[in-house]
């Protein structure tokens, strides 16, 4: 009877011990993912900032040029401008 308790003691102990290893396991991989996740969502406001960099050049580019086009060329963009807004309208008449 006491070699069966020692030996359910034993048995415990090493239960906890693979069960104390375990744990340590999952956090030290909780660890590296937090880690990695963390590097990508760096990596992804990086790429957006960039980005929208980029798109607010573009814009500014577009409307200077739009600008010198329409100081170019005042009575082309006139009746362009009211043609879009005729077809706009009947589009949306309908």
């Amino acid at each position: 009877m006491a070699d069966e308790n020692m030996n359910l003691g034993v048995g415990m102990a090493a239960a906890e011990n693979k069960l104390e290893s375990d744990e340590a396991r999952v956090q030290r991989a909780a660890a590296a993912l937090d880690s990695a996740t963390t590097k990508v969502a760096e990596d992804y406001q990086e790429k957006a900032e960039q980005t929208w960099g980029e798109t607010k050049v573009r814009a500014r580019t577009w409307r200077e040029e739009g600008e010198e086009y329409v100081r170019d060329n005042p009575m082309k963009a006139v009746f362009t401008a009211l043609g879009i807004g005729f077809v706009l309208g009947l589009m949306l008449r309908h």
